[in-house]
């Protein structure tokens, strides 16, 4: 059965949850063109359909993405002063990113045999907007922008917990007076376990030697 979202609208998994977390409501509502995060809570009529995600759970199914109405209740709970009409933009954005976090996350799990025991699963999540990443305080330093969130997710390949880092950057589209917002997602292992570290130290090893190996090869023509 498909049920809940994997978004963290609280700092757990729990039955009203979907991976952005309440602190987090605010900030995506600012980076998304044409949303206004300032305005009074009004009892709008949105939608209540959910839309079922690709991302599997480990109890069958499919996480399932919250429907307009349960966002917008949901930031208003946390007086978060949402307004009715940026939930049509909001929602297609968020639940897009996410189907693209599992699809970075699905290429460092590529090939190793999570398909053997019925493919790699979603087992939590947890929304971290106020929590730099080793990674992300090195690059602010180095004059780069800080991600405007971060999520952990923790995933279960045939009884192997690992748990990814996510940290979600955005920018402006082409041109300058583009309104369009693009995102840039940086997914890799946590480096809290051995299986981490190796699948880092794989991926770093692979990008190296990898491109050294192919600029080593003759052209055929």
């Amino acid at each position: 059965m498909a049920d809940k979202c994997p978004v963290d609208h609280g700092s757990h998994s729990s039955d009203q949850s979907c991976p952005v977390d309440h602190k987090s409501r605010t900030t995506w509502a600012s980076v998304l063109p044409g949303t206004s995060p300032a305005h009074p809570v009004n009892a709008p009529s949105l939608s209540t359909e959910r839309e079922v995600s690709s991302i599997p759970r480990t109890d069958n199914g499919n996480w399932v993405y919250p429907s307009e109405a349960q966002f917008f209740a949901a930031m208003a709970r946390k007086n978060h002063n949402p307004h009715a009409p940026d939930m049509k933009t909001i929602i297609p954005i968020h639940n897009a990113v996410n189907e693209r976090a599992w699809s970075e996350l699905m290429k460092w799990e590529s090939g190793r045999g999570g398909e053997k025991c019925g493919g790699v699963k979603l087992v939590t999540f947890k929304g971290r907007p106020n929590d730099l990443t080793p990674k992300a305080r090195l690059m602010t330093l180095l004059g780069y922008s800080a991600p405007f969130d971060r999520h952990d997710w923790v995933v279960e390949r045939c009884g192997t917990r690992i748990r990814y880092v996510i940290d979600f950057y955005t920018g402006r589209g082409a041109g300058p007076s583009s309104n369009n917002v693009s995102f840039y997602l940086d997914v890799r292992p946590a480096l809290d376990n051995w299986e981490g570290v190796k699948m880092r130290a794989e991926n770093i090893w692979q990008d190296w030697f990898g491109s050294v190996r192919s600029s080593n090869t003759p052209s055929q023509s």
